[in-house]
């Protein structure tokens, strides 16, 4: 079971950079579909990733449509913010990889798209009357993290000891 996180069109780099921090911690392999709002050398991207470019897993597909003939068969959760069912109601401890596809910061994912998919969208629930949406790198933290707790956590540390640990 692998949680996959998919950027569609990402425009912002400092988001795909904590993005892919957050994929190095929950070893979660990241898709960036094209075109990007920037180059993936770009130092802002790497100053948001930091140290963890090496650690995590990063596929390219060169559009949406290149990304679904990879995808195949394997389930797909749309996140946005016009769905109708929450990302919570969900099951991911169902022994498959997931998928999660977040949209660029802008417009989010395509009209289109979502109503032809409309059965796959989530939505994470908020006060729309005071925010269009939340940030995107934290609605990937959110939502990893909860197929992850579902998931009762696997590979991941649910305790460690520092060398210097600030609790002993």
């Amino acid at each position: 079971m692998t949680n996959h996180i998919v950027l569609f069109e990402p425009q912002i780099p400092a988001n795909t950079g904590n993005i892919a921090r957050t994929c190095a911690a929950t070893n979660s392999p990241l898709h960036l579909i094209e075109p990007l709002g920037f180059s993936t050398d770009d130092k802002h991207l790497k100053r948001a990733g930091l140290d963890y470019w090496n650690d995590v897993t990063i596929m390219y597909h060169a559009d949406l449509t290149a990304f679904l003939t990879y995808l195949g068969e394997q389930p797909l959760n749309l996140i946005t913010k016009f769905a109708n069912q929450t990302y919570s109601e969900m099951d991911y401890a169902n022994g498959k990889d997931h998928y999660f596809m977040f949209g660029k910061e802008t417009t989010g994912l395509p009209e289109e798209f979502m109503r032809e998919n409309e059965e796959k969208c989530l939505r994470i629930p908020m006060n729309d009357e005071h925010v269009r949406s939340l940030n995107l790198s934290n609605t990937v933290a959110l939502v990893v993290y909860e197929a992850l707790r579902q998931q009762n956590f696997p590979a991941l540390e649910l305790q460690h000891h520092y060398e210097k640990d600030k609790l002993d």
